[in-house]
C-alpha cells in the first residue's frame, strides 16, 4: 500500500530564516494515489504580524489569526496525520518541506528528509517544458475546476493538488473502480457468454474473379519482393 500526504501551507513570508512563520496547514490522503477522504486542516497563530501584501495572497490576517493555536501545540497533530509511512507530495516542495523543517527543528520536533518529499512542480517542468506549470495553468491543462480558488488557501489548494497528481501521473484508468457501482457498464448483449457461435462463411470465387487475379499478379506485381530470388533463400 502505498500512502501519500499531497499538503500546502500558507505563511507570512518567504523566509523562515528572516522571522516568516506558518500560518495554515492543509493536507489530503491518497492512499495508491486516491483520495482516502482523510484530511488535515489548522490555521496557526504566527505570533507575529502579517504583512498587508501576504494578505491579499491568502487573506488571512493577524486579528483573524490571533485565536488560533502556536505550531508548537497542533504540530504534533500533523505528524501523527503524515505517520511513519506518508510521503509528502507538494508544489514547489523545497518552499513547503523547508518551512516546515526549519520550524519544526526549532521546536524539537522531527524533520522530513527530501527521499520522502515529491515534488509536483518539478513532475510538471519535465512533463511540459517551458509552458505555466503553477497550479491554476496545471488546473486549467487538466480541465479541472478551481473556480472557488479567489485566495490561496492551503486545504483547497492540497485538493486541487492530488487531482493534478493523479493526471500527471497519467490520470485514472477508464475501469478503474472504487466501489462496485463505479465499474464499467457493460451491456448484456456485448457480454460474450451471450454471442451465439456462428460458423464461418465460406466465399467462393468464379472462374472470371480467379482469371483476373491471375493477370493481375503476372503483369502488374513484376517487381514483388517475393519474385526476387534473392529473397527465397533468407
Amino acid at each position: 500500500m502505498l500512502r501519500e500526504i499531497v499538503f500546502d501551507t500558507e505563511t507570512t513570508g518567504l523566509k523562515p530564516e528572516d522571522g516568516d512563520k506558518l500560518v495554515e496547514i492543509g493536507a489530503v490522503e491518497l492512499v495508491n494515489h486516491l483520495p482516502t477522504g482523510r484530511t488535515y486542516h489548522q490555521y496557526i497563530n504566527p505570533g507575529r504580524d502579517v504583512p498587508e501584501e501576504v494578505v491579499k495572497v491568502h487573506g488571512l490576517t493577524e486579528e483573524f489569526l490571533k485565536n488560533y493555536p502556536k505550531l508548537s501545540e497542533v504540530a504534533p497533530d500533523f505528524i501523527d496525520f503524515v505517520g511513519d509511512d506518508g510521503i509528502l507530495v507538494a508544489h514547489n516542495a523545497s518552499f513547503d518541506i523547508h518551512f516546515i523543517n526549519y520550524e519544526f527543528k526549532h521546536l524539537g520536533f522531527k524533520t522530513y528528509p527530501w527521499e520522502r518529499v515529491v515534488d509536483t512542480l518539478e513532475i510538471a517542468r519535465n512533463k511540459f517544458p517551458g509552458a505555466r506549470n503553477n497550479l491554476d495553468a496545471l488546473c486549467r491543462r487538466f480541465n479541472i475546476d478551481n473556480s472557488a480558488r479567489t485566495k490561496h488557501g492551503a486545504l483547497l489548494d492540497a485538493e486541487l493538488l492530488a487531482e493534478v497528481y493523479l493526471e500527471l501521473l497519467g490520470g485514472a484508468e477508464p475501469t478503474m473502480s472504487l466501489t462496485p457501482e463505479d465499474d464499467v457498464k457493460i451491456r448484456p448483449e456485448h457480454k460474450m457468454e451471450n454471442k451465439e457461435y456462428r460458423e464461418p462463411r465460406s466465399f467462393s470465387l468464379s472462374e472470371q474473379e480467379l482469371e483476373a487475379h491471375e493477370t493481375f499478379l503476372k503483369e502488374k506485381l513484376t517487381d514483388a519482393v517475393w519474385l526476387k530470388d534473392d529473397n527465397l533463400s533468407a
